[in-house]
């Protein structure tokens, strides 16, 4: 007993007693200092065995002290709590029967304080499932079909339909591996029907997404006849639809309206949107009054625009025109059930809620309402233009009616727009002047109103070429909303057409700032920069147009002469290229790129599109000539007759043509056929010398007896010309002399300068003009003058010695007297046309 210390009564029985309290056993922060402690650790002495004695309790308490060496020595509280037993083998016995949580007074010699068991190591791994039982090896062959079915709608989601229906297919094979398995099992009372139904739905849905409309209807079918499936009736509805887009009307009339029976009256929504489909085949058999039963009797229960709008159809292809004003006037006051926009108006004295506003101006809920309201807008307008023809003896009329009503309906700001979207009928019926009375009523209207009007006003007098009115109207547009574009543009292009090109540029910027998506005033941007000679710029509009509309036939041209200007041929025939994808039988373009090639070298390319320019417009006297030099520089003279022969059949009265037939004829050996074509051309055109000189020529290689009657008249011809000549030259030097008495007085002569006379190489022009870098050709055509042309007098023997082939290699090409298209055409037919218009 001597070990027993008993405790005082009037002590409280605390266990957590001293565990405040300091004791400066536990001081470590003067160690360093410790001469014995550093004794010890730097000799043997701190190295020494544990001991291994027993200890008794102490009047100090009896709680064991961990040291470096692992054991644990008895220390007292400082209460002086005395231990309620003796120490035997290293362990105490507890101070009391009830330990607090993470705390024990019996700690095992050795051990160390750990009252979450971190020391124990990880937890053992989990106990595998037994994958080899019936019931997991269904659980996962059910999550299998599940994964499939996802991943077949993700892929119908990303549109690789293809994917989607192998998908299905799989989930469908699976599904059934399923079913079997727990018929084998004896669980064929847990097959889960809902995985079933959504494994067929899935697949049928696929089918159909195919076109595979045969396998999509056996499918619905399976699930429609399968009593266990709840509510599959309302699958009827999708194979209406597939028999609907098969075309076959009258089963799908029959499967909408079986589904219309199986659907309880508690899903109203579901009843009108099946009867608005029956209404919709109905108007594609044509049985109108059938289609507006079931429109009557949706715009009764649950009206709605796009219901309204196809009554009024049905209702105008019919030809009742009280209904369809009855119609109307039911469209015009369906509820869209959307909120008034002065909700979206930020009050100026509340912070907070213009936050608010500002972050739910712009939200999805305010894009939804503001689509709804635009297609409402949208049918309204399309229903006035459609019935207002037809409600009254005029199209005025009925506006005005149509007008009357919208006034005073919810949509009265859509008066205003059926006003101008008159005035635009008036504009495709070509009466201009009841267009512009009609559009000058809104001189005294709103702004926004008044802006639109006289944009329109601008661009009707513009057409007409009146550019004061024009600019006028434009003026007036600018007033009253300077921030309209449509205005800006008009008003640039009346300053455009003054040749104030730096003042149209300007009014053309301040219509990007203002829309940087106007199309028009970017267009017609590059075209000013084009006429100041800043092609860099202009060719910067360009590429942003391309980048905007990048199918535009317009932008590709003005890219392509862009960078011809710029020296640059190979991106000319990059663009045109392009350009050719997108309109390929455009035979201008077809035969700029020949062309271009031509003017590179490549004879072969060149003649390729050429070639199909032809083809596509065998009237282009350029291309003719290009073709028929071709087929000559290449010695194939009878390919090029049929060329000029066409060329003949243009231009009748142009003698060229006739004599290059009549040359290709004597080049390819047929002097028979050139002899007779020189004979044709002779008779008309009698007075022509070089018919004349080539029939002298064929007579005597032939020894023809004509050839003294064709010298004869050739010496008339010419003697008439040199007649002809001393005529004009004598009237010169007449007017020569009337200048230079007259400038007598002021102290200047002139002399008179002796002009001779054109011929048509010197005056005409080629379509294409002519190439720094050579000439198109090696082998050129001369040039033959025409009958009313003079033409230098000599003998006989000069024709014999100074002869020469019209179609050998020293002669020139004939050069046509076709205008060139200038950029004033250019801008007057495609950059001012009905882009113009504003929207």
């Amino acid at each position: 007993m001597e070990n027993v210390h008993p405790v005082p009564e009037e002590e409280e029985d605390d266990l957590y007693t001293g565990y405040n309290d300091y004791n400066p056993t536990f001081d470590s922060e003067d160690l360093h200092n410790d001469v014995d402690f550093q004794q010890a650790v730097r000799t043997s002495h701190g190295r020494r065995p544990p001991m291994t004695a027993k200890y008794l309790g102490t009047a100090i308490g009896g709680r064991p002290i961990g040291t470096a060496y692992g054991s644990r020595m008895p220390v007292g509280t400082a209460m002086g709590r005395p231990m309620t037993g003796a120490v035997q083998d290293g362990a105490a016995r507890p101070m009391t029967a009830v330990r607090a949580a993470g705390y024990s007074s019996s700690i095992a010699r050795g051990s160390v304080f750990d009252p979450l068991g971190q020391s124990k190591g990880p937890a053992p791994p989990l106990e595998t499932k037994n994958e080899d039982t019936p019931e997991e090896k269904i659980k996962i062959l059910e999550k299998k079909v599940n994964d499939l079915i996802e991943e077949s709608c993700l892929a119908h989601a990303r549109g690789d339909l293809q994917l989607s229906l192998e998908k299905a297919k799989e989930a469908g094979r699976k599904e059934r591996a399923l079913v079997r398995q727990r018929e084998q099992t004896g669980t064929a009372d847990h097959i889960n029907l809902d995985l079933t139904f959504s494994v067929l739905f899935n697949l049928a849905n696929q089918y159909a997404n195919n076109d595979m409309y045969t396998e999509a209807v056996n499918t619905y079918q399976v699930i429609v006849k399968n009593k266990m499936f709840n509510n599959a009736g309302r699958l009827k509805v999708n194979m209406a639809n597939i028999y609907f887009k098969q075309k076959n009307y009258t089963k799908a009339i029959k499967f909408y309206r079986m589904a219309l029976d199986q659907i309880s009256n508690a899903h109203n929504a579901m009843s009108i949107k099946i009867m608005q489909n029956i209404g919709v085949v109905f108007i594609h058999m044509g049985q109108y009054s059938d289609a507006i039963t079931s429109f009557e009797y949706i715009m009764s229960e649950s009206p709605n625009i796009k219901t309204g709008f196809n009554l009024i159809l049905c209702y105008y292809a019919i030809g009742d025109r009280e209904s369809m004003k009855k119609a109307f006037q039911k469209l015009i006051c369906v509820p869209l059930g959307i909120d008034d926009d002065d909700k979206y108006i930020p009050p100026n004295d509340d912070p907070h809620a213009n936050m608010v506003i500002e972050a739910i101006k712009n939200d999805k809920l305010h894009q939804m309402e503001s689509e709804r309201k635009a297609l409402a807008e949208k049918y309204i307008m399309t229903s006035a233009k459609l019935i207002a023809p037809a409600i009254e003896s005029s199209f005025a009329a009925g506006f005005d009616w149509c007008v009357d009503m919208v006034k005073g309906s919810q949509y009265v700001e859509l008066a205003n727009d059926l006003e101008i979207n008159k005035a635009i009928t008036y504009l495709r019926q070509r009466d201009f002047k009841q267009a512009v009375e009609t559009l000058k009523m809104f001189e005294k209207k709103d702004s926004r109103v008044k802006s639109a009007a006289a944009t329109n006003l601008s661009f009707l007098y513009f057409l007409e070429k009146d550019f004061d009115q024009a600019d006028r109207y434009a003026e007036l547009a600018m007033s009253a909303d300077h921030y309209n574009p449509a205005a800006l543009v008009n008003k640039g292009n009346t300053e455009f057409v003054k040749e104030d090109y730096e003042k149209a540029a300007e009014f053309y910027k301040e219509a990007l700032r203002n829309d940087s998506s106007c199309t028009e005033a970017l267009y017609n941007l590059g075209l000013t920069y084009k006429r100041l000679g800043r092609l860099e710029e202009a060719l910067d509009c360009f590429l942003k147009l391309h980048a905007i509309l990048r199918n535009s036939a317009q932008v590709m041209y003005q890219l392509a002469n862009l960078y011809e200007m710029l020296e640059d041929p190979h991106q000319a025939i990059e663009w045109l290229m392009q350009l050719t994808s997108v309109t390929p039988t455009d035979a201008q373009v077809l035969a700029k790129l020949g062309d271009l090639y031509d003017n590179e070298g490549d004879k072969s390319q060149a003649f390729q599109y050429y070639y199909e320019s032809y083809r596509y417009f065998p009237s282009n006297i350029s291309v003719i000539e290009w073709l028929g030099a071709y087929y000559i520089d290449t010695q194939f003279c009878e390919k090029a007759i049929q060329y000029f022969e066409r060329a003949t059949l243009i231009q009748p009265t142009q003698v060229n043509w006739q004599l290059m037939v009549a040359s290709c004829y004597r080049r390819s050996g047929n002097y028979q056929k050139a002899l007779e074509t020189y004979k044709d051309i002779h008779r008309k055109f009698p007075e022509n010398v070089e018919c004349l000189r080539f029939l002298v020529r064929l007579c005597t290689d032939m020894g023809l007896k004509e050839v003294q009657d064709y010298a004869t008249k050739l010496k008339k011809v010419e003697k008439m010309k040199e007649i002809r000549e001393q005529r004009m030259r004598s009237g010169r030097d007449s007017s020569a002399r009337g200048r230079r008495e007259g400038s007598a007085g002021s102290g200047s002569s002139s002399s008179p300068i002796n002009t001779p006379p054109l011929r048509a190489s010197d005056s005409g022009q080629s379509n294409h003009g002519t190439s720094a870098k050579g000439e198109r050709l090696s082998v050129k055509l001369k040039t033959l003058p025409g009958s009313n042309e003079p033409y230098e007098a000599s003998t006989q023997q000069e024709i014999d010695a100074s002869y020469v082939d019209p179609l050998g290699p020293q002669m020139q090409r004939p050069k046509t007297a076709a205008r060139k298209r200038t950029e004033e055409d250019e801008f007057a037919d495609e950059e001012l046309g009905d882009d113009l218009l504003p929207e």
